[in-house]
């Protein structure tokens, strides 16, 4: 791949290949417009870059640390590192671009922030930013998800944000996004839709990869100064895609590694079992923009399933929809009982609780690690399991000791 990758993609009007773009009515494509107008002003200015390093350093706590899982990797074989997004202040990946939408924001001079929530990491993050910056915040988030994920809800609450129950549907985070897209039209000219992955209608996939890219940055220049080379793989779950995004970044310029998004396999592959976009979606159009998507038929959108409830969407980002097809990185699938299983493995062996999400990517480096003992895996841990241990625990108990 050249090393103009990242002014190759997307192009102009926000595709990545084929795939991107932005599916609006005119009313809303000229507010994206004035969207991306805003970005390229304020990211290329001085002031912006230093007030936005300043926040990631003095208050999200940047740059997190890669760690050597030494008692994972002497069972599993390999060697198996991690990047502790967990780490990051708000407990997850998802305020290096929640941080950097609500500048954008406040530039703009919108006075609201609307997102959607699966996990509620999203929307942990944006609340704090709203907070940050004196922002009004307005989170909407699936009544299914809601209940799994309890904690995050008050975490929302405590930091001023409105959460906003939506009850129809799967009740999960493809109707979030809808619901959250509809309070948007209703007030763009005050508001921000602060989309919390790499998808959306253009500049959203873009935006939010940039903000992301500093997690690859840091781990590429880490680990060669912990080990003295590239490792030979990174891992990182895929729903949306944003963390996966975000560690790929730093390494799709020189092709050291192979690169793994592992998806949710769920219970089965059967419809309504899993949100295996890649693996059995095809190329359509879905909240404005066009991706590979689990879809019936007639184009409409199918209904998902996880364990996590941040992975259960039946689109996933533009780039990464490029990606698969540029065979630039491997897309494959992990099931609940896998990553519950090494949800509870990084806990007991080397103390860190996992979200769900991250414990998908955790999985599908055990695997790697036992195909060949002798290679390096970098994991992306996107977020910690916080939010997830009460569900999981009642779900499916504590493993015999």
């Amino acid at each position: 791949m050249p090393k103009s990758y990242f002014k190759e993609y997307p192009n102009e009007k926000g595709y990545f290949g084929e795939f991107g773009g932005s599916f609006l009515p005119p009313h809303l494509e000229k507010e994206m417009n004035k969207v991306n107008d805003a970005y390229f002003a304020i990211s290329k200015s001085h002031k912006f870059i230093s007030e936005l390093r300043s926040i990631r350093k003095h208050y999200q706590g940047r740059p997190t640390p890669v760690y050597y899982c030494n008692r994972l990797s002497e069972k599993y074989g390999g060697r198996i590192y991690l990047k502790r997004e967990d780490l990051n202040h708000s407990g997850a990946h998802k305020l290096n671009h929640c941080m950097g939408e609500a500048l954008l924001a406040k530039y703009m001079g919108k006075k609201k922030l609307i997102a959607e929530t699966g996990a509620g990491q999203h929307g942990v993050a944006l609340a704090t930013a709203a907070a940050y910056f004196g922002l009004e915040c307005e989170i909407h988030m699936g009544e299914v998800d809601m209940h799994k994920e309890h904690p995050n809800v008050v975490r929302m609450e405590i930091l001023g944000a409105k959460v906003i129950p939506v009850s129809h549907g799967l009740k999960t985070l493809k109707e979030a996004v809808d619901s959250a897209f509809d309070a948007y039209v209703q007030d763009f000219e005050n508001s921000l839709y602060c989309i919390g992955s790499v998808v959306g209608p253009h500049p959203f996939p873009m935006m939010v990869r940039d903000f992301q890219r500093v997690v690859g940055v840091e781990a590429k220049e880490q680990f060669f100064e912990m080990t003295g080379e590239q490792p030979d793989n990174v891992v990182a779950c895929v729903g949306g895609g944003s963390n996966a995004m975000g560690i790929f970044s730093g390494f799709l310029e020189d092709e050291a590694a192979t690169l793994y998004g592992v998806e949710p396999a769920g219970l089965s592959f059967k419809t309504g079992e899993h949100a295996a976009t890649m693996t059995l979606g095809k190329p359509g159009i879905i909240h404005g923009f066009k991706c590979y998507v689990l879809q019936d038929d007639d184009g409409n959108p199918l209904p998902v399933y996880s364990v996590a409830s941040g992975l259960d969407y039946p689109g996933v980002g533009p780039e990464h929809s490029m990606l698969k097809d540029l065979g630039m990185v491997n897309y494959v699938s992990v099931g609940d009982k896998e990553a519950i299983d090494a949800f509870y493995e990084l806990s007991r062996l080397e103390g860190i609780i996992p979200a769900l999400e991250s414990a998908h990517a955790v999985a599908y480096a055990f695997k790697l690690a036992q195909e060949n003992r002798h290679s390096s895996i970098l994991v992306n841990l996107s977020g910690r399991g916080d939010k997830d241990i009460d569900f999981v625990v009642d779900k499916y108990g504590l493993p015999d000791v």
